[in-house]
């Protein structure tokens, strides 16, 4: 192999291992944006009086 082809081949799995992990972070803060959403949607969700008198007649 000459310098050229394994200088152009380094070149190239250098840039796919950028790509990959430019993805990667994409994916983990599209993860992390989901999950504070599911977080404030289930805050929002809670009532603390649901619950608290329960009526009995007997």
């Amino acid at each position: 192999m000459d310098i050229a082809a394994l200088s152009t081949s380094l070149s190239q799995g250098k840039i796919m291992s950028q790509v990959n992990i430019s993805l990667s972070k994409m994916g983990m803060d599209l993860a992390k944006e989901q999950g504070q959403a599911l977080t404030k949607l289930m805050e929002s969700s809670v009532n603390p009086n649901i619950g608290a008198n329960i009526d009995i007649k007997l």
